[in-house]
């Protein structure tokens, strides 16, 4: 793996860790604004890295062990965040190619983002609208 993904996933890892020890639950939920930028600002770009690394052209990089769970931590990280944004408990354990799978079949992280955590919680209507 080369250093510049390795140097890329410490400082997605770093930051995951500042955002989850400064994290306050919303004193009245849902907080989306703040949800949507864990999103764009977290876990959207750890997924984009490891599309990156997988499809960027050139061989696929392989991550060694410690960095790709520095990675998926951070992702899950931000995706609990996202939905105790919601005043949601989450313990997130989603792999980051699932997220890849489900990020370029809906070309949207929030769209990810529900359909991973569930978060929130779709209307049961039958003509309510699929996150997908």
């Amino acid at each position: 793996m080369s250093d510049a993904y390795h140097d890329r996933i410490a400082d997605l890892a770093r930051r995951a860790e500042r955002d989850r020890a400064a994290f306050e639950p919303p004193a009245d939920p849902p907080d989306e604004e703040r949800a949507l930028q864990y999103l764009r600002e977290g876990a959207g770009p750890a997924i984009a890295l490891y599309l990156e690394a997988r499809t960027g052209g050139g061989e696929p990089v392989r991550f060694d062990p410690e960095a790709f769970e520095a990675l998926e931590t951070a992702m899950n990280a931000w995706l609990e965040l996202y939905a105790a944004c919601y005043g949601t408990d989450l313990d997130a354990a989603f792999t980051v190619r699932e997220a890849a799978e489900i990020l370029v079949r809906t070309e949207n992280v929030r769209h990810t983002a529900e359909v991973l955590t569930k978060v929130p919680e779709r209307d049961a209507r039958p003509d309510a609208t699929p996150a997908e």
